[in-house]
């Protein structure tokens, strides 16, 4: 009777201490987390309607934004994010070591491997380029690219079959 008081104890007790740090970390950046199951992701729901849908192992890094206001970057460095931005909302961009997809309102997914960044707009219109701002290539719905460091900058009309595999991958 004693252990099992005390392993209740013990319990609510750790879960008192790790509360407050797992509540400022649902509000980094300005932005509030909630994770998703079926698939394991995790949504950010950032001011000025950005919401960031991220594959639960994603390597996410949002930039610091000022209190009230979204951040205007997000680094990406392995695996996937889905964006949706209201149009007119502001530009925003994610950087990855391959490219940098600036957007003014849409929705769209990056994905990041080790040898190449794909991009795939699902509607709007994004402006795509190379880590250094060279090569700039605009992608409108249905368009697709991958970028990697040796290869030249294609943009494609991507096939119905890798939009389903990509957009599953969200619980899309």
């Amino acid at each position: 009777m004693r252990t099992a008081v005390s392993r209740n104890f013990l319990a609510v007790l750790c879960l008192l201490v790790m509360a407050p740090s797992l509540a400022v970390a649902q509000q980094a950046s300005g932005c509030v987390a909630t994770e998703l199951s079926d698939p394991p992701r995790i949504v950010y729901q950032c001011a000025n309607g950005l919401v960031l849908e991220a594959e639960a192992a994603a390597a996410l890094e949002i930039e610091e934004a000022i209190v009230g206001e979204r951040p205007d970057a997000v680094r990406l460095t392995e695996m996937g994010v889905l964006v949706e931005m209201v149009p007119g909302s502001g530009s925003f961009q994610i950087l990855t070591p391959h490219a940098i997809a600036a957007v003014r309102g849409t929705i769209y997914v990056v994905d990041v491997t080790n040898g190449m960044t794909s991009v795939f707009v699902v509607s709007g219109e994004i402006a795509v380029s190379r880590t250094d701002g060279s090569e700039t290539v605009a992608l409108a719905a249905g368009d697709g690219i991958e970028v990697s460091l040796d290869q030249p900058m294609i943009v494609e009309l991507w096939q119905p079959e890798k939009v389903a595999r990509l957009l599953a991958r969200f619980g899309r």
